[in-house]
C-alpha cells in the first residue's frame, strides 16, 4: 500500500472517530497497579477482568504474597498493596497509609494421600498444630485412626508444606495454630513469616498447591480456592464447639459472623477460632493498602472506584468463588474513612468525581 493512502486511511479514520465522539483507546486508558496476597488474588483477577470489559479501567494485580505487597506500597512502586496480615496503627500512621477489609475466606489444611477423598478425613485443631509441630508424623498415628475409623491410612512420612514467602495466608494460618495450641504459641508464635519447626517450603498459595499435588503423603495449607482450581483434597476440622465443619462459603461466614468490627484505623481482625458449631476455624480477612494523600488525582478517583464497584456488584463472583463479601456496615464505615482521610491533589479524594 502506498504512503499516500495510509496517510488518507489514518486521516478518514480520525475522522469517524471525532464524529462520534469517540476518543482513542489510549487515552481512555487507566492503569491501576497492585501487589501482595495470593489469598485473594483469584476473585482480585475476576474482579479486575469484569471491571475492565465495562469501563476500560486496568487493575493489575500481582500475587507475590502480603509481605511482598506491603513492601511495594511502603516504596511506593504500586498504587495499592494487599495483606491477610493486618498492620498495627502506628505501622500505617508513620507510613501514611489506610488500611480497609476488602474480602474474607477460608485457609484449608490440603492433603495428598492415596485413595483420601475431599473431606473425608477429620482432623481436631490440636492435631493441625501437632502435625506441623512435626510430633505427628506418620499417617497411620493412632491420633489420626482415631478420628477415621473407616480410612485405611498408611504407614507413610508426612510431608509439612509450608510458605516460604512472607505470606499473609502463614499469618492466619499461625494465628490459628497459636490460639488452638498452647506450645504452638510458646514456641513458634504468629505472623508472615515464623521459625517452621518442620517442612518444605512453596512460593505463594500457587507452590504449596502444586508441591501438595506432587508431593505423596503431604499436607499443606493454601486459601480455599486454591484447593478447588487444583482439585486437591481438604480435611475436615473439629472446632472449638465441636462441630465437624468443611470449608464453604456457610461456614466462612459463621465464623465471620460474630466479627467486632470497628470503625477505627486499620479495622485489623482475625477470623480464626471463632465460636459456634457452623464457624470454620481458619477465617480470614484480606485487606488493601493505600496512601491517605495521593498527588494523581485520577488514579486515585480510579482505584475507590473499583473497589466501591467490587463492594457493590462482586459479590456474585466472590461467593462462586467460595469468599465472603463484606457487609453493608462494615462497606459503610470503610467508605467514611476514605471521605475522611483520603486526599487526591489536595481535594476530598471520596466520594470520586
Amino acid at each position: 500500500m502506498k504512503l499516500n493512502a495510509v496517510r488518507w486511511m489514518a486521516a478518514a479514520a480520525a475522522v469517524v472517530m471525532a464524529a462520534l465522539n469517540i476518543a482513542p483507546a489510549a487515552a481512555q486508558t487507566v492503569s491501576i497497579n497492585g501487589a501482595g496476597a495470593s489469598f485473594p488474588f483469584p476473585v482480585y483477577g475476576q474482579w479486575a477482568h469484569k471491571y475492565n470489559q465495562l469501563t476500560g479501567v486496568q487493575v493489575n494485580y500481582q500475587s507475590i504474597g502480603s509481605g511482598g505487597g506491603i513492601a511495594q506500597i511502603k516504596a511506593k512502586t504500586v498504587d495499592f498493596g494487599a495483606s491477610d496480615d493486618p498492620l498495627k496503627t502506628e505501622e500505617l500512621n508513620q507510613a501514611g497509609l489506610l488500611q480497609f477489609p476488602m474480602i474474607m475466606g477460608g485457609v484449608v489444611p490440603i492433603i495428598n494421600v492415596k485413595g483420601i477423598e475431599p473431606g473425608k478425613m477429620l482432623l481436631t485443631n490440636a492435631l493441625v498444630a501437632d502435625i506441623f509441630l512435626g510430633k505427628v508424623n506418620k499417617w497411620n498415628d493412632p491420633a489420626i485412626v482415631g478420628l477415621n475409623p473407616g480410612l485405611q491410612l498408611p504407614e507413610q512420612k508426612i510431608t509439612v508444606v509450608r510458605r516460604a514467602d512472607g505470606s499473609g495466608t502463614t499469618s492466619i494460618f499461625t494465628n490459628y495454630l497459636a490460639k488452638v495450641s498452647p506450645e504452638w504459641k510458646d514456641k513458634i508464635g504468629a505472623g508472615k513469616t515464623v521459625e517452621w519447626p518442620v517442612g518444605v517450603g512453596g512460593k505463594g498459595n500457587e507452590g504449596v498447591s502444586a508441591y501438595v499435588r506432587k508431593v505423596n503423603g503431604s499436607i499443606g495449607y493454601v486459601e480455599y480456592a486454591y484447593a478447588l482450581q487444583n482439585k486437591l483434597s481438604h480435611v475436615k476440622l473439629r472446632n472449638r464447639d465441636g462441630g465437624e465443619v468443611e470449608p464453604t462459603s456457610a461456614t466462612f461466614q459463621a465464623a465471620a459472623a460474630n466479627a467486632e468490627w470497628k470503625a477505627e484505623e486499620g479495622f485489623g481482625l482475625f477470623l480464626t477460632d471463632q465460636p459456634g458449631k457452623e464457624s470454620w476455624p481458619i477465617t480470614g480477612v484480606s485487606y488493601i493498602l493505600i496512601y491517605k494523600q495521593h498527588d494523581k488525582a485520577d488514579i486515585a478517583a480510579a482505584m475507590l472506584k473499583f473497589f466501591d464497584w467490587a463492594y457493590k456488584h462482586g459479590k456474585e463472583t466472590a461467593e462462586k468463588l467460595h469468599y465472603v463479601a463484606m457487609p453493608e456496615n462494615v462497606i459503610q464505615m470503610v467508605q467514611a474513612a476514605w471521605a475522611k482521610d483520603v486526599t487526591a491533589g489536595g481535594k476530598p479524594g471520596w466520594p470520586a468525581n
